[in-house]
């Protein structure tokens, strides 16, 4: 078992600027590989931000021309801003990394988070983050109908998201929009994860919705996913909740995961002779 510590950077009116939280990750980061800190966890809001992992295609970035900033951490683009709750776990593992099971012991906490408040979460094979799952296809309203008998939903044969390759959401109206996935009883991600590893330290780390303006994934393809959509703990549970609600029992199920994890270095094949 290793130490834990919690920084709460900023939040609300002192949200902070995605780069000064990007460098003060890099000085934490230099400390803990001097062992000169325990691990910790930066946690905080930023003002409305989009960032783009290494593997981020032109295409699923903002049609508008709206700035990016363009990360080391693996995976694809996103957003993130207020309502949302932003947290960097600077973790030391043992060489050679497991990343695997770091990004699953990440997903592991945030999944309690959500059962926490009353909200079904889970994994999706092949999809990295936590997730709420949609109804089955036939129990789907269609769009802008309350009634499951209506039927359907998009997700028929003719849905163009499942047939063509080059279908983009951002110009085909709010039916397709990733904010809108919770009216279409769709897959929808309530946690994105994006990790790096360097020197055996973790750092990036996790973003949960809490409540936050979901619009703002619209001008994106949100983690190169077209298929699916975003969700927020407010909009799931129907009534508002703050990322202020959510800190401690975030903090909590962290240090119960992290804290308590039996690290274990990832294991090598040798190649046979």
């Amino acid at each position: 078992m290793s130490e834990l510590r919690f920084v709460r950077m900023g939040f609300g009116a002192d949200a902070v600027e995605y780069q000064e939280a990007w460098d003060e990750q890099r000085r934490v980061h230099a400390a803990r590989f001097a062992d000169e800190v325990p691990d910790t966890v930066i946690l905080l809001e930023h003002p409305p931000v989009y960032t783009a992992g290494r593997r981020t295609e032109d295409s699923e970035r903002p049609l508008d021309g709206t700035p990016v900033v363009d990360v080391d951490r693996g995976g694809k683009i996103t957003w993130h801003g207020p309502g949302q709750l932003v947290g960097y776990p600077i973790q030391k593992l043992p060489r050679p990394v497991d990343v695997v099971a770091h990004v699953r012991r990440l997903e592991e906490a945030l999944i309690r988070t959500c059962a926490a408040f009353g909200v079904e979460t889970t994994r999706v094979e092949g999809r990295s983050g936590v997730w709420v799952l949609g109804d089955p296809v036939e129990q789907r309203p269609a769009w802008g109908s309350p009634r499951p008998e209506a039927g359907g939903g998009l997700s028929l044969d003719f849905d163009p998201r499942l047939t063509d390759e080059e279908f983009d959401p951002r110009l085909n109206g709010p039916e397709y929009a990733p904010s809108n996935a919770g009216q279409r009883r769709e897959d929808r991600k309530i946690a994105a994860i994006g990790i790096r590893v360097a020197k055996g330290v973790t750092m990036h780390g996790f973003a949960l919705n809490v409540n936050p303006d979901n619009k703002w994934f619209d001008r994106i393809i949100p983690c190169g996913i077209r298929d699916a959509g975003v969700a927020s703990l407010a909009a799931e549970l129907g009534r508002d909740i703050t990322v202020e609600d959510v800190l401690p029992v975030v903090e909590r199920h962290l240090r119960d995961v992290l804290q308590n994890a039996d690290l274990k270095p990832r294991v090598v094949e040798k190649a046979s002779a």
